[in-house]
């Protein structure tokens, strides 16, 4: 039984559009058309969306999403791969929350220095904004 691009979408929680945009990506294969030009996609494909979603989620760009699914479909490949990939995802995303506590800690210090009664054109957030 094959779905139509409706029902892959309510199936997989995701729009039309969305479905149409991983096509073009390469992300979900172009699946067959009928005789009237509407999509006829398998039933494994609502795993997949699932999988490009959750993926999505943890992070991951759909260029990494599209390695990921490489990875997933080789019978012969070793979990090792995806833990690499993994692994340099949360590197990344520990350099984020460092930077992100950064940004914070800058913040603070404005808004420490910042008395709210002093007029707007002394005020030292603006006035860090200009340097």
């Amino acid at each position: 039984m094959t779905l139509t691009i409706g029902n892959l979408a309510e199936q997989a929680a995701v729009n039309v559009q969305t479905l149409r945009y991983y096509e073009r990506r390469g992300l979900l294969p172009a699946p067959p058309r009928t005789d009237g030009g509407y999509r006829q996609y398998p039933p494994d494909s609502v795993a997949r969306v699932r999988f490009i979603k959750r993926a999505q989620l943890l992070g991951f760009s759909l260029g990494e999403i599209a390695e990921l699914l490489d990875l997933r479909v080789h019978p012969r490949r070793t979990c090792s791969a995806m833990r690499r990939k993994a692994e340099v995802k949360r590197a990344e995303i520990d350099r984020k929350i460092r930077a992100l506590g950064d940004l914070r800690a800058a913040l603070d210090d404005l808004i420490e220095a910042c008395d709210s009664n002093t007029p707007t054109k002394e005020c030292p957030i603006i006035e860090s904004l200009e340097e």
